[in-house]
């Protein structure tokens, strides 16, 4: 089924027969391979130590909010649930969500990929005589590469959220998806704000409450001036067209308020069928993300109410390969996502790698399952393999996504395809097949474990083995240590100690 009840474009929702639609700008593919780029990070000593407290901090304060609620893994569960039926009958729902946007006066506009979807917002800015807009912290507008395409029209795009104007700011990428500016601390973004604010008061320090005021001066004649204001969303309720964001600070409530145009970018799989769904997403988001019993701000509108807020509102419907997800059976849960950021907070490689070390505007685990899966997995081939697979991302998500699963999925998936591309058996595939010939059959195992005894002479001080050659074994050693043999097979073991009984 192909979905196009506006004229602005169309959405494929991944029916048989019909081709995916691939995301072809933005900035879901990884520049660099994920082992060189977490190597750079790991020898950036400051940089462990901004992620390390901050990761620990959020960590603390998620696990006492969460245990405080004796049925946390109901309302785990009944997240799982919604999302999986919203999932299976997604068409129906967006459809309905047009029609209900359209009867409250929103104008709903549907984009296939990031080009179709710039493309639409940028005529919407042009359309209002605008140069300049204010933008709530979106994940969906990062991306497309939303603001990247706004300044190639002539328009000045100024992120509103703390972080992301840090991140703005210093020219910088965004490198968690909750707290953006996670890999800076209080003293960088004091100097970043002296450089590049304009306005910033020459003593300027580098107290929170100090930073915190000097983006809030700086902001409100942004607010006050601008025409248009672009959000994304949280979630979309499809029976009566409300949209929800929740935020901490309040920029996001004088972005949705004070414009007089609002232009809302948002991913299909944000949608949930009933205002009462919100009851359960709005005590799962807070306490996953921030640790916080609830958002401090939690906004939401209805179309257009004359005399109040902006009185033209468009919602840009966005699917950039989110057709290609729910077409897969193994990796469509990764739609369930609620950006909650919690599987980063628990994962041991994002605490030392860091959110750039990724490549695309989804960090860590969910974005190492859900990157490869919107762009195809050879565009980021290394992102599945960022895992130790230790499972804590499970634990901690709040729709309980098996992201271990999936990146074991996707490994498999990149194996196949670089098998097809190499048109003959790789050396992997040669050595399986050997070691599956030697293990069938047990004088030929026996031989081959005292032969292996010879390895002993490869080991190093600490009584390992830190490289071996070849293309298999040597990638292998590349990023970890083997244990040495031991000086006996457990067969010779066994036979000694029979003879001594």
């Amino acid at each position: 089924m192909t979905v196009s009840p506006t004229r602005a474009g169309t959405v494929d929702l991944g029916m048989p027969g019909l081709p995916p639609v691939a995301p072809r700008e933005g900035f879901l593919r990884a520049d660099r391979p994920f082992p060189a780029a977490a190597r750079d990070a790991l020898a950036d000593p400051q940089l462990r130590r901004n992620l390390g407290h901050a990761t620990r901090t959020i960590r603390g304060k998620r696990a006492a909010v969460v245990g405080e609620l004796p049925h946390w893994e109901e309302l785990r569960e009944a997240g799982r649930q919604l999302k999986t039926h919203t999932m299976a009958s997604l068409e129906n729902y967006l459809v309905q969500l047009e029609q209900a946007v359209t009867a409250r006066g929103g104008v709903v506009h549907w984009a296939r990929d990031a080009a179709e979807a710039n493309r639409i917002v940028t005529d919407l800015v042009r359309a209002e005589g605008a140069d300049e807009v204010v933008k709530v912290k979106s994940m969906a507008t990062q991306e497309i590469g939303l603001n990247e395409a706004l300044e190639a029209a002539g328009i000045t795009a100024t992120e509103t959220d703390l972080a992301e104007l840090i991140v703005q700011l210093g020219h910088d990428r965004p490198s968690h998806i909750l707290v953006p500016a996670i890999h800076r601390n209080r003293t960088e973004i004091r100097d970043i704000f002296l450089a590049e604010m304009g306005d910033a008061p020459a003593d300027l320090t580098d107290e929170p409450a100090a930073l915190a005021a000097a983006a809030r001066q700086h902001l409100r004649r942004k607010f006050l001036s601008a025409k248009v204001a672009i959000s994304g969303a949280n979630f979309a309720v499809a029976e009566d067209g409300t949209l929800a964001v929740v935020e901490s600070e309040g920029n996001g409530r004088m972005c949705l308020t004070l414009p007089e145009t609002l232009i809302t970018v948002m991913g299909i799989e944000k949608v949930v069928p009933r205002a009462e769904d919100l009851e359960v997403f709005l005590q799962l988001l807070p306490r996953s993300s921030t640790g916080e019993r609830m958002n401090p701000y939690t906004s939401m509108w209805t179309g257009v109410t004359p005399g109040d807020g902006p009185q033209r509102f468009h919602l840009v419907l966005l699917d950039n390969g989110r057709s290609r997800v729910l077409a897969d059976e193994h990796g469509r849960d990764a739609l369930n996502c609620i950006r909650c950021s919690a599987c980063l907070n628990v994962c041991p490689v994002y605490e030392r790698a860091g959110g750039h070390a990724y490549g695309s505007v989804y960090p860590g685990p969910i974005g190492a399952v859900l990157s490869p899966q919107l762009t195809g997995v050879e565009d980021n081939a290394s992102l599945p393999y960022a895992s130790s697979l230790c499972g804590a991302c499970y634990d901690a998500c709040p729709v309980k996504i098996d992201i271990p699963s999936m990146l074991v999925h996707l490994r498999a998936e990149h194996v196949e395809e670089h098998r097809r591309q190499s048109r003959g058996p790789d050396a992997e595939s040669v050595a399986m097949r050997l070691a599956s010939w030697v293990m069938s059959h047990p004088r030929r195992w026996a031989v081959a474990a005292r032969a292996g005894r010879l390895g002993r002479l490869l080991r190093g001080r600490r009584g390992t083995i830190g490289a071996l050659p070849g293309p298999v074994i040597g990638s292998w050693t590349g990023a970890r240590d083997l244990p040495a043999p031991p000086q006996q097979t457990f067969r010779d073991w066994w036979r000694g100690q029979q003879e001594d009984a």
